[in-house]
């Protein structure tokens, strides 16, 4: 089963105010397994980056200027993602900008049932507790040193490994099948020789055997 870990960085909070995509990533999953492959892209957000939104990706217009438009990269992502299950964290955020991007540069829309939330998965496991991404790297003990910023690379890489956890954890060197991207040690089954089925009926010696054991018991089951 492939599935896809997504994650967006943007200019705001709310697309319907004007606040776009400015960054992408997919991490590939193969049967819950990292394959190595992964979807990443900057994108020009045609507009100017908010203080409010610099200070949590670090991502301002003079770096994202350069970029291709999202409507420019939009045929690739897709390709990439193709009809594959998406595993996001707080889902509805990152859809709700990706089909507003989608809409805008004329392409369908990604399908919202087919898109597992890591957020509601946590909030069932956990309920009361903080579920955002570095406390549940904490609960599982997920190094996220490297995370001074959002990045949506870096957050799918480490919302793959939570994803893994919400799960019930991986078991190291259970894949018994190849992954694209990866290789996988194939399990060689040994031949036996075939033995001929051994009788269990008991032989009229061992019958005497046993009622004479069952004169020595006081009311024995097998007699009842």
């Amino acid at each position: 089963m492939r599935e896809l870990v997504l994650d967006t960085e943007t200019t705001g909070l709310d697309p319907a105010q004007g606040h776009r995509v400015l960054e992408v990533a997919c991490v590939e999953l193969w049967n819950h397994v990292v394959t190595g492959r992964a979807f990443h892209r900057y994108i020009n957000p045609e507009r100017e980056v908010p203080q409010e939104a610099y200070n949590v990706h670090g991502l301002g217009w003079d770096f994202l200027a350069q970029y291709p438009r999202f409507v420019e990269i939009a045929p690739e992502m897709l390709t990439f993602i193709g009809g594959d299950p998406l595993v996001i964290h707080n889902a509805e955020f990152d859809m709700r900008f990706l089909n507003h991007e989608l809409g805008l540069a004329r392409h369908s829309q990604l399908a919202g049932d087919n898109v597992v939330d890591t957020l509601a998965l946590a909030r069932q496991r956990f309920p009361g507790a903080q579920v955002n991404l570095d406390a549940l790297c904490k609960r599982f003990a997920i190094d996220n040193t490297q995370r001074d910023w959002h990045g949506a690379l870096l957050d799918c890489q480490l919302l793959a490994e939570v994803y893994l956890e919400l799960r019930g954890g991986r078991q190291p060197g259970l894949v018994l099948t190849d992954t694209p991207g990866g290789s996988s040690e194939r399990v060689e089954i040994a031949q036996r020789e075939r033995r001929e089925p051994r009788p269990h009926a008991p032989s009229e010696a061992e019958r005497a055997a046993h009622a004479g054991m069952c004169e020595t018991l006081k009311n024995p089951l097998w007699s009842q």
